[in-house]
């Protein structure tokens, strides 16, 4: 993450954690037990929500005495907390990667690109969304978040296809939500092939006819 709304991202994170600390693992053994936590812990939020689900569910979800679970995470809310800074963190890492690779592709691959880093994030991006809904500090982080992906995508569509940075930022919204799209969609039962095919044809599109002398006239 790079930019304002990252270090507001960051701000705001840094306040939800103030004085709620956890034994922070040092061996691969310790890492690994917190990495199947946080699977665990998202899959019971995304399906419960913030409110409904218990941490003994948690711990029974991941196979882990809850003990242990207490141990790495004291309470709920700083395990949500993980669980929201996981998607987030991960979501930009991916899209950073994707900024150094943009140059290299065109728009159907730059589509089949950004559609697959919203769904690999699907598990995660489910529980972000439940907990945004019912917790507190949830909107503002998830505006703050929402702000850091558009800038990501902005800084993509730029890369990729040379349009003045204010174009690309005015067609960032635009590509996010065929991005969203995706995941949503699938949560409705609908043909899992036929949905993804046509989220990268929709980002395809608009790329490859953003990219024409007409529509980069009228963008400005």
């Amino acid at each position: 993450m790079r930019g304002s709304s990252r270090l507001f991202y960051l701000r705001v994170s840094s306040q939800m954690s103030t004085a709620r600390t956890g034994v922070l693992p040092t061996r691969r053994r310790g890492r690994d037990r917190v990495a199947a936590i946080l699977d665990a812990a998202a899959a019971v939020f995304a399906e419960r929500g913030f409110d409904a689900a218990t941490m003994t569910e948690i711990a029974s979800a991941a196979c882990t005495a809850i003990g242990s679970l207490y141990r790495f995470f004291p309470n709920k809310d700083l395990l949500a907390d993980a669980v929201f800074s996981r998607y987030a963190d991960s979501m930009l890492d991916t899209l950073d990667v994707l900024v150094l690779q943009a140059p290299l592709l065109g728009p159907e691959a730059l589509a089949e690109a950004l559609v697959a880093s919203g769904l690999q994030q699907r598990p995660y991006r489910d529980a972000a969304v439940a907990l945004a809904d019912e917790r507190n500090e949830g909107p503002l982080l998830r505006k703050a978040l929402r702000a850091s992906i558009r800038d990501k995508v902005g800084l993509i569509l730029a890369a990729a296809t040379g349009l003045p940075a204010t174009q690309a930022a005015r067609m960032a919204p635009m590509v996010l939500q065929a991005m969203k799209a995706a995941p949503v969609l699938l949560r409705e039962g609908l043909d899992p092939e036929a949905v993804v095919a046509e989220a990268r044809r929709m980002i395809a599109c608009y790329v490859a006819g953003s990219m024409q002398p007409a529509c980069t006239a009228a963008g400005r």
